[in-house]
């Protein structure tokens, strides 16, 4: 087999597991963090879980810049730079900035993200970077690339805007969950998961690539099913929660 049709595949099986991941999730909630429960094998410390499983998403791409033909591209050189500016932050500063950090995550979840993070990052970095057209410089200031990255950026401001507001909710030694309030709370439960809808879409689009859809397509479904479940919880919590807040979509979901 070579590595084109082993590409192909790999690419399809993307969007299969998106489906089937969305199904799943209409059935069960994944069990971390405020779902977290037995039954699912040996777990490891929350803070280690989450630099293990997006490790692999910081790596896997840049081996694929680095082995390919393009390093002197801006335009490789720019797609990398924004996919590395949501990886680092994800696992190298988020993780710290945790409280609970000790809590446990199972060792299922962050194996499974593990083999999406390499799959993923081989798809997009494979074709930016080796299997795709090599676009010039004025890719810089096609509409496509402007609309994108402007969606990207926006998305990773409202993740960093909302991570914070979460991340202040407990003082020092703190346990149990509030309400959270400002940004873009105002309006939805999960804005942080509406942030990284955003940065996706906005990658689909930059990079014009059906690796970079089934990327968008993957995140839609694996946390619109979460921002649902965050939003029913929130409300069975607390009695004054906001009636007017969505799930996800402001005013629409």
């Amino acid at each position: 087999m070579d590595e084109l049709l082993f590409y192909d595949i790999a690419l399809i099986g993307i969007f299969v597991v998106a489906l089937a991941t969305a199904i799943a999730l209409r059935f069960t909630t994944a069990p971390y963090g405020r779902f977290l429960r037995g039954g699912w094998g040996p777990t490891l410390p929350s803070t280690a879980g989450w630099v293990l499983m997006e490790l692999p998403a910081v790596a896997t791409i840049a081996v694929c810049f680095f082995l390919g033909d393009r390093t002197s591209s801006p335009v490789a050189i720019a797609m990398l730079a924004m996919w590395e500016l949501h990886y680092v932050y994800r696992t190298l500063i988020f993780p710290f900035r945790r409280r609970g950090g000790r809590r446990p995550m199972p060792l299922s979840v962050v194996l499974m993200a593990v083999l999406f993070n390499v799959w993923n990052g081989y798809l997009n970095g494979r074709w930016l970077f080796g299997m795709g057209p090599e676009r010039g410089v004025e890719w810089l200031l096609d509409p496509r690339f402007l609309i994108g990255s402007a969606l990207f950026l926006a998305g990773l401001g409202i993740n960093f805007h909302s991570d914070n507001i979460l991340l202040e909710l407990r003082a020092p030694g703190e346990t149990g969950y509030k309400i959270p309030r400002g940004g873009l709370f105002r309006f939805v439960s999960a804005p942080n998961y509406f942030g990284e809808l955003l940065e996706w879409t906005g990658w689909a689009i930059a990079s014009w690539s059906v690796a970079g859809l089934s990327f968008a397509v993957f995140t839609a479904a694996n946390l619109a099913p979460r921002a649902w479940s965050n939003h029913h919880w929130y409300r069975r919590q607390f009695a004054d929660y906001p009636a007017e807040r969505k799930a996800l979509i402001p005013f629409v979901l």
